[in-house]
């Protein structure tokens, strides 16, 4: 791996005066990526971020409406911008305003990251609104206008991993935006984004234009997965005969592992062979599987178990900072991607067996990701024209 920007602190002082590695970096020399889930204006302003970078391995950000929601309704951070901005600004024109302002300073502090991995690494994603998740057309259409209001080299454009979503994957990565695809849950929605990235890099070959400058991830969730199918098993415990509910017991908090190892392994299969060959000797970078979704939410389970399964080359692990601190605190760091997958797929057919179909719940969590993206953008937009309201001279 090239070496990046905050690189450097690669030990700790634990308990005792023993020096240790600090997990993070280990992480990083994996092969796989940290990039932090959250973004606000003060981590922007007050040197968290920079700090960061520099002792967590730190090596890009990611955003979603969810927390630009938290980020604008638990700061006045924003107030200046907003009494500021242009009279007459909708609600949406005004977030852009804001976000676009937070995404392009956040690519600012990452630039010694991008520059340093000669454009491998240090992206911050943005994302389109929920609202254009099942049109191809308004999705590009968004894409543009944030790529363009950026202006960042090293922002990436999310968008979400819909039929549609492809369909403007492939036209963005023709024109030369960075994508950044969202709310992976089924590996065929993977597989699709993933010819759909591959199809569009043919198609700037073919118009004679560059594609070693291009940058994309699939962003596969993870412990929503294990959420959905928890859910169902212990509905089934509930009911079912005291040997039949230990074997069901069993498979509880496996399933969202299992089926991430599965996505790795399209991953190694589709960025291999004769046409992968082609454009990579053309610079074509392979588009990074992106674990999303690995801070743990049931309790009962390991804090950190999320990250730790997940770890190997050409990675990225977003992560909230509780989970990185957590990862830094006691870790575990071992290559476990591409370890056991044939358990794995077993593990998937054993689900299916009991009777919880795979699909259904990927297309459920995906129906359940847009619209829980769309209730935050929701609130956001109310919150903002709120908050003007209230800024306003005679505001209360």
């Amino acid at each position: 791996m090239p070496e990046e920007r905050g690189a450097a602190r690669i030990v700790r002082i634990e308990e005792g005066g023993v020096m240790a590695k600090n997990r993070l970096q280990e992480l990083h020399d994996m092969g796989q990526s940290i990039w932090l889930d959250s973004i606000d204006r003060r981590m922007l302003t007050d040197g968290e971020l920079e700090r960061r970078i520099r002792d967590d391995a730190l090596t890009g950000m990611t955003s979603n409406p969810t927390i630009f929601q938290k980020a604008l309704a638990s700061s006045d951070a924003y107030d200046e911008q907003l009494l500021a901005a242009e009279q007459g600004l909708t609600p949406m024109q005004l977030f852009e305003l804001v976000e676009t302002t937070d995404v392009r300073d956040a690519c600012d502090i990452f630039a010694g990251v991008y520059s340093s991995t000669r454009g491998a690494d240090g992206f911050v994603s943005i994302e389109v609104s929920p609202g254009v998740s099942h049109s191809a057309d308004a999705t590009v259409e968004e894409a543009r206008r944030l790529w363009k209001t950026v202006d960042r080299p090293n922002v990436m454009v999310k968008v979400p991993g819909t039929p549609e979503g492809a369909i403007a994957v492939r036209r963005l990565i023709a024109e030369g935006i960075n994508v950044n695809i969202t709310l992976l849950f089924a590996i065929e929605a993977h597989e699709r984004v993933v010819e759909a990235y591959l199809a569009g890099l043919e198609d700037r070959v073919k118009a004679r234009k560059p594609i070693d400058g291009l940058a994309s991830v699939a962003s596969f969730f993870v412990s929503r997965v294990d959420t959905e199918i928890d859910k169902r098993l212990d509905a089934m415990i509930a009911k079912a005969p005291q040997l039949e509910r230990e074997r069901l017991q069993l498979l509880k908090g496996r399933a969202a592992i299992a089926n991430a190892k599965l996505a790795y392994r399209l991953f190694t299969q589709k960025f291999s062979g004769p046409r992968w060959e082609a454009l990579s000797k053309q610079g074509a970078r392979v588009q990074r599987p992106l674990w999303a979704s690995t801070s743990t939410k049931n309790p009962a389970y390991r804090d950190v178990m999320y990250v730790e399964e997940l770890i190997g080359p050409d990675t990225v692990d977003t992560m909230p900072p509780a989970t990185i601190d957590a990862f830094e605190n006691h870790g575990v760091v071992a290559r476990t991607v591409d370890k056991r997958v044939s358990a794995a797929e077993a593990l998937l057919k054993e689900i299916e067996a009991v009777g919880i179909s795979i699909r259904e719940v990927t297309e459920k969590l995906l129906i359940d990701g847009i619209a829980s993206f769309q209730k935050s953008f929701d609130e956001l937009l109310a919150g903002l024209e709120a908050k003007i309201g209230s800024l306003a001279p005679g505001g209360k």
